[in-house]
Formats: structure tokens, C-alpha cells, sequence
């Protein structure tokens, strides 16, 4: 018995070890767990029922945040090397204005979507090499590509106001969900199937990577420790798998945050590319003795914000059914926001697209639940503007800096 309780402090003492140590990793869970439960309490008090934690609005919070989601994933990158991109807020408006502009006088959707994709690519690009190759600071660069891109915008509406959007299955795309195919009970039949295959991968991942720091000698949690987060991580898909198959099951744009983020986390983790970024962030003078092509890279990062900022513009073009002169307003600090929250280094070189995508969620629940309850817009960005303070705060007090005022 002795030993069973040495066993368990000494768990316990690990888990805090653990916590301690990646407090800059978790706390954005915990933020996203604090603000599950604080709305669902507040919808109670304030409007008589539970209404954060529905599967309706919970399926409708996931569609809400695809877009921002996606446009996390390519800033996390963007920020990873030490840069910063105003201009994909209204980069992301006036190409979904295209992409609407294309559809009305009959183009095919799946050109337009190709088009609208490539035209993304062709300004990241450019800006990219501005800023490589001329020297002009990010900062600068991607300032003046905001007052582009908004004039741009108004131009494209400028004729007709706001472009609707009938297309049906463009509109899917950020309304639609995958077809069920077949029911068990009253459950989504292939978002069951869903679920169970990504606990499988998520376990099988998980195994994998523990017996590779083991084959090479680095540290790693204790068996039960490693079990207890398997156990959870399976729990949590497994709730939200029950969730969503309850509903109307998984929407498409579950289907293409969740690509995009395998994508671009197979380029960071596995590929002399995702090393190059990194190397750049941490230090780029060693970087460059390296033989890493730091002016080619740089422009490859900002052509694929461009893809992402084009494909956030067709998500959110797609959720409102039209095109809008004021679209991509505030996008871009939503999308920065996300990836602080999540623990991207404000000095480069540390970043995580998959908890980028986590900290999207943490922004959107946030702005959902002040929704809910009657928040007014003034007050949702003061309180946006307060947590992106301290997150960031957090990051330098983590790190051992002293902010320079």
C-alpha cells in the first residue's frame, strides 16, 4: 500500500512537473475549458438555458472559426520567421469578392476556386519578394498591402454593394456537412466512423513518437502519465464525435481546416522546408551559414499566407453567402491573436499550427459566447484586446524576457 501511494504522488508530482514546465503550451486549453464553462453558466443565468455547449452551437462555433482557422495556420508560419502580415484581412475580403465577382458572370466553381487560390498565391508571393528581395520591412510592406487590398475591395463592390452568392455548393462549403450515408440510432453514421478513426490515429501517433524518444534516449513521461493523456485526448474527441453526430454530423468545413492543418504540420515536423523555417526564426545569421536560402523561404512562407488568406476569404464569403465592402476587417488581428494565444514565440523560431488552430477556437468561443449573451461589440474588443496583452505577456515572462518600454 506504501508503494501504491509513493506511485501516486509521485504521479502527481510529475503531472505537476509537466504543467509547470509547458504552462505556456496548456494554458490555452485551459482558457478554452474556462470559457466552455463560464458561458454555459452565464447563457443559464442570463437567458434561462444552457446554450454554449449545444450541439447546434457548438457545430455552429466550428464553422464560425474555419476561416480565421485557416488563416492561423499560415500566419503561425509568417510569425515563426520573425515577420508579421497586416494585409491578410482584407487580402481575404477582396479575393472572396473575386471569387463571388467570377461566379456571377459564370464561371465554373471549381475554376473560380482554382483562380481565387492562385490569385492568393500571386500576392503572397509578390509581397514576399518586396520584402526578400527589395528589403522593405514586413511591416511595412504588408501595411500598404492592407490599404491595397481594401481599396481593392471597394472597387470589385463598389458597382453593386454587397454580391450575393447562390451558388449552392460554394455556400456548402462553410454550411454544408457530409452527407451521414448511414445512421446508428439517431447518430451521424460516418461521424462516428470519423471519430473512432482519428482516436485510433491519434493513439497510433502517439505510440509512435514515445518509442522514438525512447530509441533515442530522450526524456519523456512515465508510462502512467503517457496513458492518462492518451486516455483524455480519446475522451475529448470522443465527446466531440457525440456531439456533432447528434447534430447534422461533420460539416465540410470540419473536413478542410483539418486537411490544411495535416498538411502544414507534415511540412513543419517532417521536411527540410519545416526546418529551414524554424532555423530561421531561432537564428537567422546561423541559419544563413547553414546554407539555407533565407530570401527563398521567406518568399515561399508569404505565398502560402496568400493561399490561406485566399482560402479564408472563400470560407468566409461562403458561411454569409455573399460579398461584402467591409469584409476582412479585423481578420488579420484575429488571426495573429490565435497564434500568440497559442504559443508562438514573439521573438520567432517557436510555433505550433495545430495549437494555432486551438487558439482560433479560444478567439471565436470568446466572441460566440459574448453573442450569446448580448455583449456588445465595444466591449468584445476591449476584452480581446486584454487577453492578446496578457498571452503575450505571458510569452515573454515565460521565455525570461523584460518587455522594454
Amino acid at each position: 500500500m506504501d508503494q501504491n501511494r509513493a506511485t501516486r504522488r509521485n504521479l502527481g508530482e510529475e503531472i505537476a512537473d509537466m504543467l509547470r514546465k509547458n504552462i505556456r503550451n496548456y494554458a490555452m486549453y485551459i482558457a478554452l475549458a474556462v470559457i466552455f464553462i463560464v458561458f454555459q453558466v452565464l447563457t443559464k443565468i442570463m437567458l434561462g438555458k444552457y446554450l454554449f455547449l449545444t450541439a447546434r452551437n457548438i457545430t455552429n462555433l466550428i464553422n464560425q472559426t474555419g476561416y480565421i482557422a485557416v488563416m492561423a495556420v499560415g500566419m503561425t508560419l509568417v510569425l515563426i520567421i520573425c515577420q508579421i502580415d497586416l494585409s491578410v484581412g482584407f487580402a481575404a475580403g477582396f479575393l472572396g469578392a473575386c471569387a463571388a465577382r467570377l461566379m456571377a458572370v459564370g464561371v465554373p466553381l471549381l475554376l473560380v476556386i482554382l483562380i481565387v487560390l492562385a490569385m492568393g498565391v500571386l500576392i503572397g508571393l509578390l509581397q514576399g519578394t518586396i520584402i526578400g528581395k527589395l528589403g522593405v520591412p514586413a511591416f511595412v510592406t504588408t501595411l500598404a498591402g492592407e490599404f491595397i487590398f481594401r481599396g481593392l475591395l471597394t472597387l470589385v463592390t463598389e458597382s453593386s454593394g454587397t454580391i450575393p452568392i447562390t451558388n449552392e455548393t460554394f455556400n456548402a462549403l462553410s454550411t454544408g456537412f457530409v452527407p451521414a450515408v448511414f445512421t446508428v440510432g439517431k447518430y451521424h453514421g460516418l461521424t462516428l466512423v470519423a471519430g473512432i478513426l482519428g482516436i485510433a490515429l491519434v493513439i497510433v501517433f502517439e505510440i509512435r513518437k514515445r518509442q522514438d524518444m525512447l530509441r533515442y534516449n530522450f526524456e519523456t513521461s512515465s508510462l502512467p502519465l503517457f496513458l492518462i493523456k492518451l486516455a483524455f485526448f480519446a475522451a475529448l474527441i470522443g465527446a466531440l464525435t457525440i456531439v456533432l453526430a447528434g447534430y447534422k454530423g461533420i460539416s465540410w468545413t470540419i473536413i478542410i481546416v483539418v486537411a490544411v492543418v495535416a498538411i502544414y504540420n507534415f511540412i513543419l515536423k517532417n521536411t527540410r522546408t519545416g526546418r529551414h523555417i524554424y532555423g530561421m526564426g531561432g537564428n537567422m545569421e546561423a541559419a544563413l551559414l547553414s546554407g539555407v536560402n533565407v530570401k527563398r523561404t521567406l518568399i515561399g512562407v508569404f505565398a502560402s499566407m496568400g493561399c490561406m488568406a485566399a482560402l479564408g476569404g472563400i470560407l468566409y464569403s461562403s458561411r454569409i453567402g455573399s460579398a461584402t465592402p467591409t469584409a476582412g476587417m479585423g481578420f488579420e488581428l484575429d488571426a495573429i491573436a490565435s497564434c500568440y494565444i497559442a504559443g508562438v514565440s514573439t521573438t520567432g523560431g517557436i510555433g505550433n499550427v495545430i495549437n494555432s488552430v486551438v487558439g482560433a477556437f479560444v478567439i471565436m468561443s470568446l466572441t460566440n459566447g459574448l453573442n450569446l449573451i448580448g455583449v456588445g461589440i465595444s466591449y468584445q474588443y476591449l476584452i480581446k484586446g486584454i487577453i492578446f496583452v496578457c498571452a503575450v505577456a505571458l510569452d515573454v515572462r515565460g521565455r525570461g524576457k523584460k518587455a522594454i518600454g
